[in-house]
């Protein structure tokens, strides 16, 4: 059988993950996520994950709605719940879901703490590893033990 295991999301996922707390304006929010060269922000309440802000919600939910960005929270137009994955979970468990959710960044979060964030990107890069190596488990299953 194919050991999906050593596939965990903890081994693939970005650590390295733009947050703001919840209360920010929108320009803050705007000015973080261009400093950190990253499509989105992790919103945080009292230092927990509670939403994601990314650059479609600026231009959804703020500029086609003239709305000012000085005067909106980021948590008027941030995404939540969060919809997370366990850092221990495995690389085609966070494909499935981001297909499910129709989403392309899943933070990595266990017990309230924000671990990382695995993108569609950091899939669609590894995943010919992926088969690469299911390929090969598969063959020394399938194949006698001479």
């Amino acid at each position: 059988m194919v050991n999906r295991f050593l596939f965990h999301i903890k081994n693939y996922m970005s650590k390295d993950v733009p947050t703001i707390e919840d209360i920010a304006s929108v320009t803050d929010a705007a000015k973080e996520m261009v400093k950190s060269s990253r499509g989105f922000l992790i919103i945080l309440k009292g230092g927990r994950p509670v939403g994601i802000v990314t650059e479609r919600d600026f231009v959804d939910k703020i500029i086609a709605s003239e709305k000012d960005p000085n005067k909106s929270a980021v948590n008027t137009i941030m995404s939540s719940p969060l919809i997370t994955i366990d850092p221990d979970d495995d690389f085609l468990k966070a494909s499935e879901l981001m297909q499910q959710k129709n989403i392309r960044r899943l933070p990595v979060v266990k017990d309230g703490i924000i671990y990382g964030v695995i993108t569609a990107r950091d899939i669609a890069q590894k995943c010919g590893e992926y088969a690469d190596k299911s390929v090969r488990d598969i063959m020394r299953w399938a194949s006698p033990l001479f």
